[in-house]
């Protein structure tokens, strides 16, 4: 289930990432959605949507880190 707006993230997406690490998180959720939808079978235990969140979790990380205010703030 890609997502085609901002809009659709989920909550614990939209409520604490800025708006540039949603459009991360939703870029790379549906890249990840793509790319595995024929390895179905090769994740084991894991679901396709579980591993695009992981993906996506792991590209907003990249690029932004959890402030001691508890706010996520690009890295320097």
């Amino acid at each position: 289930m890609p997502y085609k707006s901002r809009s659709e993230l989920p909550d614990n997406v939209k409520n604490v990432l800025p708006t540039h690490a949603q459009e991360i998180y939703q870029k790379a959720f549906n890249s990840a959605w793509d790319e595995y939808k024929d390895k179905e079978d090769r994740r084991g235990d894991e679901s396709r949507e579980e591993v695009a969140h992981k993906v996506a979790w792991a590209a907003v990380k990249h690029e932004y880190q959890k402030g001691d205010d508890d706010k996520w703030h690009p890295k320097k």
